[in-house]
C-alpha cells in the first residue's frame, strides 16, 4: 500500500472557486484503494457549509512557530467521505472570512502558513506519504520546506512531491523580506536559481524548483507552458525542466455529471433518447430565460468567468455581427465588469437573442448544458478546462480554440469523413472565431443529421477520471520506486 496525500487550497464539495476544486475532489477516489491510501488537507474555512462543518471530528491541536510571526495555532479536524480521508487545518485568524481567498498579500501569509502546517500535523496523525502532491502556487512552499526546515527530521525522509499546475498565470508572487518574514526559510533558497523571481520570491516557482515532478492538466498546455508566449515568465525554468514535466488532461466526475441521473435538469437523457431530452431541455430552458420558445433556432451558451482569458475581447469584437444572424445566445458567469456590462447591455439590446446571468449557479449551470445546442469556448488559453468536457457529456457541441486542454479534447468536425466532437479554430482572430461559428450555424441548420450525429459521438466519449487516473497511478509509482 502506497501512501499518497493531496495538499490543496480548495476541494470539492467543501469549498470550490474553480476547476481545482473539481480535480482535488474527484481524483482521490478515482484511484485504487488497494494500492493507494489516498488523504487530502485543506483549510478549514468558515465558508464550508455547515452540513460538513458540524460533522468535522477533532483530532488534535498544536502551536507552530512561522518565522518571524513567532507561535501560531493549528487545529486538526477530519471528516470521511466517499472513502476518503479529509483533514482540515483549522485557525480562524487564517481561514474566518466569507471566502477562501482575499487580497494577494493576504493570501501569500495564509498560505505559508497552512504550507508548513500541513507538513506539521503528519506525525500527530500518524501517516508518511509516499507522495505529496500539491496543486498550484497556494501549496508551491511545501516541498521547499521539505527540502529546508523539515530535512533534517527523520520522519520526512523518503518523501516525494509533485506539483501541479492548474494556471500558470497564478503564482503567488511577493518581496523576499516579507516571504522570509512568513517562512523563515533561509537565504540561500531566495535566488535566481530557487525562488528567486524578478527581485521577488515567486511561490510557484520553489515548487517547480524542489519538487521531484511536475505536472499540468494537458499534454498541449506542458508545451505551450514551455515557450514564452504562453509561459509567464517560467518558460526557461520549464524548459530546464522538461524531463520531469508531463501533462494528464482532467476528468470530469461522471456521477455529478450525468444527463441520464442529473436532478438539476428538467428532462434526463442518454445516448439513447438525446434528440427528445436536449428538446425537452432546451424549451425548459428557452422558457426560464424568457427568451422565444423556438426548438429550431440555435442556442449558443457560455459558462465561464468573465475574463480576457476566456476570450472574451473576440467575442466583444464581433457580438454585433454575431446577434445578426439566427441564434440565441446565453452567458452565464461573474468577472471583469466590462463583460458583466456587455452582456447585459445586448441583453437591453436584443431582448429577444441575448440572455446575461450575471451569477454563477451550479444547478443553473447544468441546465444550460443541457438545454443550449453549442458551448463557446474562444479562449486565450486554457490549461485544461472542465467546461467542454461537461459539454460533450451532455451533448452539447464545443466551439472551441485550439489551445491547451481545448485542443486535447475536442476533435473538429470533417464533413467529408463525418467524424468530431466539435468545431474549432487555431488563431487568437476575432474573425476566423466568427466564421467558425457561421460554419457551426450552417452544419446545424443545412445539415441536422451530421449535426445530431457529432452530439452522439461527443456524448460517446469517456472523459471520467478513469484514464487519467491510471496515469497518475503510475507517476505514483514510478515516484515510489526512486
Amino acid at each position: 500500500m502506497k501512501n499518497i496525500l493531496f495538499v490543496a487550497s480548495e476541494c470539492v464539495p467543501f469549498i470550490k472557486t474553480g476547476g481545482l476544486a473539481d480535480v482535488v475532489g474527484a481524483l482521490p477516489k478515482s484511484l485504487d484503494r488497494e494500492q493507494f491510501d489516498v488523504r487530502v488537507i485543506i483549510p478549514n474555512y468558515m465558508a464550508i457549509p455547515e452540513r460538513y462543518r458540524n460533522n468535522f471530528e477533532y483530532v488534535s491541536h498544536f502551536y507552530m512557530d512561522l518565522g518571524g510571526l513567532g507561535s501560531v495555532y493549528v487545529g486538526i479536524l477530519t471528516y470521511q467521505l466517499d472513502g476518503v480521508t479529509y483533514y482540515f487545518i483549522d485557525n480562524q485568524y487564517y481561514f474566518g472570512g466569507p471566502k477562501p481567498y482575499g487580497d494577494i498579500h493576504w493570501d501569500i501569509e495564509k498560505f505559508c502558513f497552512f504550507s508548513k502546517a500541513a507538513l506539521s500535523i503528519l506525525p500527530t496523525i500518524g501517516f508518511h506519504p509516499d507522495v505529496i502532491h500539491c496543486h498550484d502556487w497556494q501549496t508551491g512552499i511545501v516541498p521547499v520546506f521539505l527540502h529546508t526546515l523539515f530535512k533534517d527530521n527523520p520522519f520526512y525522509h523518503g518523501i516525494r512531491t509533485i506539483m501541479t499546475i492548474h494556471n500558470l498565470r497564478f503564482q503567488g508572487i511577493w518581496d523576499i523580506p516579507t516571504l522570509k518574514l512568513y517562512t523563515g526559510l533561509p537565504d540561500w533558497v531566495f535566488t535566481p536559481d530557487r525562488m528567486e523571481f524578478k527581485r521577488d520570491a515567486n511561490m510557484l516557482k520553489g515548487g517547480l524548483v524542489f519538487a521531484d515532478r511536475i505536472t499540468t492538466v494537458s499534454d498541449t498546455y506542458a508545451g505551450e507552458i514551455q515557450c514564452e508566449f504562453y509561459g509567464e515568465g517560467l518558460d526557461g525554468l520549464l524548459r530546464a525542466k522538461s524531463g520531469t514535466l508531463s501533462g494528464i488532461v482532467n476528468g470530469i466526475d461522471y456521477d455529478i455529471y450525468n444527463p441520464a441521473t442529473d436532478k438539476d435538469i428538467d428532462t434526463q437523457y442518454s445516448t439513447r433518447n438525446y434528440l427528445k431530452g436536449k428538446a425537452a431541455n432546451k424549451a425548459a430552458l428557452q422558457k426560464e430565460l424568457g427568451l422565444p420558445e423556438d426548438p429550431d433556432t440555435m442556442l449558443i451558451a457560455m459558462v465561464t468567468r468573465l475574463t480576457d482569458q476566456k476570450g472574451l475581447d473576440l467575442v466583444n469584437w464581433i457580438i454585433g455581427r454575431l446577434v445578426e444572424s439566427r441564434v440565441q445566445l446565453v452567458v452565464v458567469g461573474t468577472g471583469d465588469p466590462r463583460y458583466e456590462g456587455l452582456f447585459r447591455h445586448m441583453q437591453d439590446v436584443e431582448p429577444d437573442k441575448v440572455r446575461a446571468y450575471i451569477a454563477f449557479n451550479e444547478g443553473f449551470a447544468h441546465k444550460v448544458y443541457a438545454g443550449a445546442d453549442a458551448m463557446l469556448m474562444p479562449s486565450l488559453f486554457e490549461p485544461c478546462g472542465l467546461t467542454q468536457l461537461i459539454s460533450l457529456r451532455y451533448g452539447t457541441v464545443p466551439i472551441v480554440r485550439e489551445t491547451g486542454g481545448l485542443r486535447d479534447t475536442v476533435q473538429p468536425y470533417n464533413e467529408y469523413e463525418q467524424t468530431g466532437t466539435g468545431f474549432s479554430f487555431c488563431n487568437y482572430n476575432a474573425d476566423e472565431m466568427l466564421f467558425t461559428i457561421y460554419y457551426a450555424e450552417q452544419t446545424y441548420y443545412d445539415n441536422r443529421k451530421a449535426w445530431n450525429n457529432i452530439v452522439k459521438r461527443g456524448m460517446q466519449q469517456d472523459f471520467s477520471w478513469n484514464s487519467s487516473a491510471r496515469k497518475y497511478e503510475a507517476l505514483y509509482n514510478e515516484l515510489c520506486s526512486l
